[in-house]
C-alpha cells in the first residue's frame, strides 16, 4: 500500500510514526495473545483489577451467576432500585433488554440500502398512550449505535421514552458496520470490501434510504430528525447532496452538532493526523477501526475500563465529564462503543486537516490537481436548530453557523456542558430536553442562547 506525504514529516513527527506503528504493533500482538489465553487465567486478571479498583474507587460491582452486580457507591446511601438499574444496563446485549428495564419494548426493522449494506432499525414502543401522528428521527454519533440514546438511569433523562410519552413515534437508527448493522447482501463482513465506507456513504445512503423506510412504513409525509454529534453531521450531508430531503425532513434538531471539529487536545496527534490523516490506515488497516475494545471491554473490570475512557477522552478531547455521575459512567460507557471503518476516521481527519467539510478525498498530498469535493449545506432549506455545550472542544459554531444557511439556522448553547453532557449530562432534563422540545413544535419560541464560548 502506497504511504503518502511520508517526505513531509518533520523530525519530530518521524519519531511519533515510530511510536505509533510500535503500540499499533503491541495492541495486535496483545489482542492475539489474549484471544487465546485461558478463562480461569482471564478471571485471574479481572478480578485483580476489581480488588485494587475497590480498594480506591467510589463503586463496587461484584461478579454473581457470571453477571456484574452493582452493590454500592461509597459516600452514598444503598439505593436497591437504582443498583438494580446499574445491574441490569451493565449487563443488558442489546437494546431491547435496556428498553424493557425501563418499561418500554423495541421493534426492530430490516433496511436494504440501495448498495446493499443491511442496516436496523429500532422502533420504540411502550405504555398506552395518546399518538400525536408527528414521526422523530434519532442517529447516533461516530462509533456509537443506538443504544447510546436509552442509557441514562433516569427514566426521564432518556430522549426516546419522554418523546414516546409525548406522543411521538420515536425510531432509532444505525450506521453501516456497528453492532446491529454488520451484515452486506454480498459481501463478508471480514472483508476489505465490506469495510470500504466514510461518511459519504452514510449520507448518500443510510440515512435517506432509512428516512424513506420509516416515511413508507408510518404513511407520514415527514419526519423531525434529531442527531448526536456524528449524526448531526450525516444529516447535514445527507441533505445537501438528496434535495428530495427537504421534504421528508420537518427539520434537524443537532445535539453536540460536527461539521469541522477544531482539532485534537494532544498537540502531537492533532499536528501528526492533520498532515497525514491517511497514516491511520497504517497504523489500523482498511477494515474495522479497533476491534479489540469489546474484549477489553468484557475482560476489564468495568469501573476500571471506564476511567480508561476517561483517561482517553482527556488526552484527545480534554473533557473532564464532571457533569456526568460516576454510576452513569458506568452504565453509558457500557454502551458507548460499536464499530466503524477506519476510513471514516480518515475521513474526519481529513476535514480537520483542510478546515472544511467536504466529500472523501484520495489525494490528500496537496500534490493532487483535483481538490476535495465541499458538501453543499446552503442547498439545506429547513429549519436546523443547533445545540451546543459551551466547553465542548469539538464544536466551532462560528464556522458551523458560517456553513450553514443562516436563515435555516438558530444556535442555542448550554453552559458548561462538553460533547456528552448532552445526552448523558446529570442535567440533560432540566437544560437540554427543553430545548429540544421547543425545537419540535415550529410555532414555539425557543429559549435565547445561554451564551457562546469566548
Amino acid at each position: 500500500m502506497r504511504v503518502p506525504v511520508l517526505g513531509r514529516l518533520s523530525v519530530f513527527e518521524w519519531p511519533l510514526l515510530l511510536i505509533s506503528l510500535f503500540l499499533s504493533w503491541l495492541e495486535y500482538i496483545s489482542n492475539i495473545i489474549t484471544q487465546f489465553l485461558p478463562s480461569p487465567v482471564i478471571g485471574v486478571i479481572t478480578r485483580t483489577l476489581q480488588l485494587t479498583y475497590n480498594l480506591t474507587g467510589s463503586v463496587r460491582i461484584v461478579q454473581r451467576a457470571g453477571k456484574d452486580v452493582a452493590v454500592s457507591e461509597k459516600d452514598s446511601p444503598a439505593d436497591d432500585e437504582r443498583m438494580r438499574l446499574v445491574t441490569g444496563l451493565l449487563n443488558s446485549p442489546d437494546i431491547q433488554t435496556m428498553c424493557q428495564l425501563f418499561g418500554y419494548d423495541v421493534e426492530s426493522r430490516l433496511v436494504r440500502t440501495r448498495d446493499d449494506y443491511l442496516l436496523t432499525l429500532h422502533r420504540i414502543q411502550g405504555p398506552p398512550r395518546v399518538p400525536n401522528g408527528k414521526v422523530v428521527y434519532l442517529h447516533h454519533g461516530l462509533l456509537m449505535c443506538s443504544e447510546i440514546w436509552v442509557t441514562m438511569l433516569d427514566k426521564d433523562s432518556n430522549l426516546p421514552f419522554v418523546l414516546y410519552d409525548l406522543g411521538y413515534d420515536v425510531w432509532l437508527g444505525n450506521n453501516r458496520g456497528n453492532k446491529y448493522s454488520h451484515k452486506h447482501i454480498y459481501r463478508k463482513s471480514s472483508s476489505e470490501a465490506f469495510w470500504d465506507f466514510s461518511l459519504d456513504e452514510f449520507a448518500l445512503f443510510d440515512i435517506p434510504d432509512s428516512i424513506n423506510y420509516i416515511l413508507q412504513d408510518t404513511g407520514s409525509s415527514s419526519l423531525i430528525y434529531i442527531g448526536f454529534s456524528q449524526g448531526t453531521a450525516q444529516a447535514f450531508a445527507s441533505v445537501a447532496v438528496n434535495p428530495d430531503l427537504n421534504s421528508k425532513i420537518e427539520r434537524i434538531i443537532a445535539i453536540s452538532p460536527a461539521t469541522t471539529p477544531k482539532g485534537l487536545h494532544s498537540k502531537f496527534l492533532d499536528i501528526f493526523l492533520k498532515s497525514s490523516p491517511n497514516m491511520l490506515f497504517l497504523l489500523f488497516s482498511r477494515r474495522v477501526l479497533m476491534p479489540s475494545v469489546s474484549f477489553w471491554q468484557k475482560v476489564m473490570y468495568p469501573p476500571f475500563f471506564d476511567t480508561s475512557i476517561d483517561i482517553s477522552n482527556w488526552m484527545l478531547f480534554k473533557w473532564r465529564s464532571l457533569n456526568i455521575d460516576r454510576l452513569q459512567k458506568i452504565c453509558s460507557y457500557a454502551h458507548l462503543y460499536s464499530s466503524t471503518s477506519v476510513k471514516t476516521v480518515v475521513h474526519w481527519f481529513q476535514i480537520m486537516s483542510s478546515g472544511n467539510f467536504h466529500m472523501y478525498h484520495n489525494d490528500m498530498s496537496g500534490l493532487s490537481v483535483w481538490l476535495p469535493v465541499q458538501y453543499p449545506l446552503k442547498n439545506i432549506s429547513i429549519p436546523i436548530h443547533l445545540i451546543y455545550g459551551t466547553i465542548d472542544s469539538l464544536v466551532d459554531i462560528d464556522v458551523m453557523e458560517s456553513q450553514l444557511p443562516k436563515k435555516f439556522t438558530s444556535s442555542h448553547a448550554v453552559l458548561d456542558h462538553e460533547h456528552l453532557d448532552n445526552i448523558w449530562g446529570r442535567d440533560v432534563s432540566s437544560v437540554v430536553f427543553p430545548l429540544v422540545l421547543a425545537a419540535l413544535e415550529p410555532e414555539t419560541v425557543i429559549p435565547s442562547p445561554v451564551g457562546k464560548p469566548e
